[in-house]
């Protein structure tokens, strides 16, 4: 009775709805940095479409990227990302937490809806608005990415934006991937990294460089947050 609870379209709502106030919360109270800069304004400033990629285990912060981005360019307020998400109930949970940063939701998945997602992505970038995906979620395995990111990217001629974030005041979860939760009055730090281009001929090989790039950005945004909990000046544009 209490999984049948839980699983109620308007328990759930109730559940993305507090969860997402908690986001809110940590963004607002947290002190955020922004390394990189200069990977994500060509694209920022001029609104050309990109693709932002992430590891799953920082989905939860990652939201604060497109807030920064709106804040420091001005000209980006309706340069608003794009996210697939599952058509199941999990999916549609997700959405609903994450819709309230601004984020839009295309509905697919890689098992059922998987191409009607991706051509609504591709349809997204031909537009001239970026996507943002996790290429190992939602079920990993954990920092494996799966070839339908380079797979978009080759298709819609545009490179992809490895990003990360982390914080200060954390949790991690005992997910598949160990998620990283936020918590209040900390400091926090989000990463760009270099973007990494996708031949049109051979988008597969490309798979190796995303996936280095992805977690090199993981690596920074862990490394800046430990100089920072231990009182020493850490590098970056503070927001």
């Amino acid at each position: 009775m209490l999984r049948s609870l839980i699983r109620h379209p308007r328990t759930q709502a109730i559940l993305a709805g507090l969860l997402g106030a908690y986001l809110a919360l940590c963004y607002r109270t947290t002190r955020w940095t922004l390394l990189g800069h200069e990977h994500i304004a060509p694209f920022a400033s001029t609104g050309r479409p990109v693709i932002a990629a992430f590891w799953h285990e920082r989905l939860p912060m990652m939201p604060m990227l497109w807030t920064a981005t709106h804040r420091l360019f001005p000209g980006a307020k309706d340069w608003r990302p794009h996210v697939l998400v599952s058509r199941h109930r999990d999916g549609r949970f997700i959405g609903a937490i994450v819709a309230r940063f601004r984020l839009v939701m295309v509905h697919g998945s890689s098992t059922r809806g998987g191409a009607a997602g991706m051509l609504g992505l591709l349809r997204v970038l031909r537009q001239g608005s970026p996507v943002a995906i996790t290429p190992d979620g939602p079920r990993g395995p954990r920092r494996k990415a799966a070839e339908g990111v380079a797979q978009l990217a080759a298709l819609g001629g545009v490179p992809i934006l490895p990003a990360a974030a982390a914080t200060t005041r954390h949790r991690l979860l005992p997910s598949w991937d160990r998620m990283m939760l936020p918590l209040p009055f900390g400091r926090g730090v989000l990463v760009c990294g270099a973007p990494v281009a996708v031949p049109r001929e051979d988008a597969a090989s490309a798979l190796p460089a995303i996936e280095a790039g992805l977690s090199t950005a993981c690596d920074a945004a862990d490394a800046w947050v430990r100089e920072a909990a231990a009182g020493r000046p850490a590098g970056g544009m503070r927001l």
